[in-house]
């Protein structure tokens, strides 16, 4: 029977469950990766856990979003990362070496293989035909623990692509289409398999940006074939032996499809807030702009810096734009140096600054006050830059300069200048020597980790009480982000391994009153209601502890985003669905809800009653927990289950 790609990749690490769309399934894992947002906390619970030593084929540990070094806090991190990485037996990118996603294309993607990574863009890495899903960081744990990966078996999302790009479009312009046709939500609960012709035009970064930016679409994950450009690619790498050709049969079954002419795509932006909110450049060419910024994970590649150093070249950006660079890797600001393009940028007026995620998680080049900025960036929630009521598009690094270089909104179709050819060298500067590798096994035993004072320990986590019940604290409308439930950027990300000090922060952006509503209720149970897509974007499991350990045990929604769903279950707080959205409207910010028997109710069925003391009335909602996660829920978190052994570990997480 022909097969998706999808389907085989799954088939092959296949180690519980049926693979038959929506029932559960485990999955082997052959790479894990972090970052310093979320690793400090996975090293924390490996600890926790008693782990000696990576199980996983390769783990890596990437320095690449807390790099501003104001006070003491990010550079302990920093050290402690680097003692567990020795201890655990981990590869460790320090600082300035470059974004996670890009240097692990570079060093370790292996076509055909797995990996889960506490970072919501990990499905970047399916450009190299990676089965490469994003997580909390405490599924990290434990696949670094020797775990399996349980979750529903998605459902395939065949997309062809045809023809090919017209000039001054590129793979940015691609991915913003398919949010423009499917929305953030077009995703959930799919893989997204890109095949068809039109690959031939799209280099394995370019396919890179749109694996990315399959996050951005609610995705499980996205996947290219491993073809002739993923070979060059590693080839290009000196990586060549880790090559496999890997492609879906023909005439394999697709759960949907879809289908894109690639020469009809015109330069595309995404206006602010949403990613999803796609139009034409030329709908909202002419607006004036503040910022112009290149690069980040969703824009890694060599040509998405090469090609706007040629369109600057012999010109001046315009006198009212900063014109950001941010090199997505070591590797890549030495291969721009090397050719000439980092000075073609700075002197048109770029300011450059060292390889990693930087502004696009709030980590400095933030935007004025209401300053339209246009960034080659994932997201543009609302707040994300740093600036809380930024004005973030979000372009191809074509848009990104000609605006960059006219000071306003404008489609690089309309310069009165050629569109640069570029072609990827095939021998290209490695630069691998700031990686560090892991200690030999019989090397690492009794190394010390090295904490800080701003590195706490993980709060406790009690078990459901019998009865649920408490005020409902905040009411939230759809698609926030889990940039707003938990922020991120310079301010507040340097508590990331303080659970405490970061919980001052919770939901500031929706509701500023949260956190004294919380204090003043001691830290009490409570609820959290949502409207549809609650918890899009990162995986950071902060929006999850944070809100736990201000007491919130229940957040009753119209509808979930799968990394948070999971995060949330994870650390004990019931993830319920509204049987009848409308009651949304009915329960007012401050009614009393109570869930009597609650364990028990939730093992009873999947429809709960929940009772509106306030109000007056009853409401049904819904639940999609297996057993284990029941367990887990009642236990009170995931940690509390598994300080049992981890080989008696067993059952199913729900994705």
């Amino acid at each position: 029977m022909s097969e998706t790609l999808t389907q085989k990749l799954i088939g092959a690490h296949l180690v519980a469950g049926d693979p038959v769309p929506g029932r559960e399934i485990g999955l082997s894992l052959d790479q894990t990766l972090t970052q310093d947002a979320t690793g400090t906390l996975v090293m924390l619970e490996l600890e926790a856990m008693g782990v000696r030593r990576t199980h996983a084929q390769l783990s890596a540990q990437y320095v690449d979003h807390n790099l501003i070094q104001a006070d003491h806090r990010n550079a302990d991190d920093h050290l402690y990362l680097y003692s567990a990485c020795q201890r655990f037996g981990i590869w460790y990118s320090p600082p300035g070496n470059g974004v996670s996603h890009a240097v692990h294309m570079e060093r370790f993607g292996v076509p055909g293989q797995t990996l889960l990574g506490a970072d919501s863009h990990t499905c970047a890495a399916g450009s190299l035909g990676m089965l490469a899903i994003g997580a909390g960081g405490l599924e990290v744990g434990l696949a670094i623990a020797g775990e399996p990966l349980h979750l529903r078996m998605p459902r395939v999302f065949g997309v062809t692509l045809t023809g090919e790009l017209p000039d001054w479009c590129s793979a940015k312009d691609v991915v913003l289409e398919m949010l423009r046709r499917h929305g953030v939500e077009g995703g959930l609960g799919r893989v997204i398999e890109y095949r068809g012709e039109g690959l031939g035009c799209l280099a394995a970064m370019d396919r890179h940006v749109i694996a990315n930016m399959g996050a951005e679409l609610g995705a499980t994950t996205s996947l290219f074939p491993a073809d002739d450009t993923v070979r060059r690619f590693l080839a290009s790498q000196g990586r060549a032996d880790d090559f496999v050709a890997l492609e879906a049969d023909p005439g394999a079954p697709y759960d949907e499809t879809d289908e894109i002419d690639l020469s009809t795509l015109e330069p595309l932006i995404a206006c602010p807030s949403s990613p999803e909110n796609v139009v034409p450049v030329s709908e909202v060419a002419g607006r004036p702009i503040y910022q112009a910024y290149l690069g980040s994970s969703a824009n890694p590649g060599i040509r998405d810096f090469a090609v706007p150093a040629r369109m600057v070249e012999g010109r001046r950006v315009h006198s009212g734009v900063s014109f950001d660079v941010n090199p997505t890797s070591r590797q890549i600001l030495e291969n721009l140096i090397l050719a000439g393009d980092i000075g073609r940028l700075i002197h048109a007026g770029a300011r450059l600054h060292q390889a990693g995620c930087n502004g696009c998680i709030g980590m400095g080049q933030a935007p004025p006050t209401v300053g339209n900025s246009l960034r080659t960036v994932p997201r543009n929630f609302p707040g994300r830059s740093g600036t809380g009521d930024d004005a973030v598009y979000l372009c191809s690094p074509e848009t990104a300069t000609a605006s960059a270089l006219t000071g306003r909104i404008t489609d690089p179709r309309t310069l009165d200048i050629a569109c640069p050819r570029y072609t990827e060298p095939e021998r290209p500067a490695i630069s691998a020597e700031q990686l560090v590798p892991p200690p030999a096994v019989e090397t690492n035993t009794g190394i010390e980790l090295i904490k800080g004072p701003n590195i706490a320990d993980l709060p406790e986590f009690d078990p459901l009480p019998e009865t649920l019940s408490g005020p409902v604290q905040l009411k939230a409308g759809d698609d926030v982000s889990t940039d707003e439930i938990m922020p991120a950027g310079s301010r507040v990300l340097p508590f990331r391994s303080n659970i405490p000090e970061i919980s001052r922060f919770a939901f500031e952006r929706v509701d500023a009153g949260f956190h004294e509503r919380a204090m003043a209720n001691e830290r009490g149970p409570c609820f959290v209601l949502g409207g549809e897509n609650y918890g899009q974007g990162s995986s950071r499991e902060h929006a999850a502890l944070a809100p736990r350990y201000l007491g919130v045990r229940c957040v009753i929604a119209k509808s979930f985003a799968r990394i948070h769903w999971q995060n949330l279950t994870n650390f004990g707080i019931l993830a319920l669905t509204f049987a009848d959205p409308a009651d949304y409207q009915r329960i007012a910010l401050g009614a009393e809800l109570m869930l009597p028997n609650a364990a028990r109710a939730l093992a009873a069925g999947e429809t709960l009653t929940v009772t509106d003391h306030t109000g007056g009335f009853d409401f049904e909602v819904t639940h999609a927990l297996t057993s284990r996660q029941q367990q887990m829920i009642a236990a009170g978190s995931l940690i509390n289950v598994i300080r049992a052994p981890l080989t008696h570990f067993g059952g199913g997480t729900n994705h």
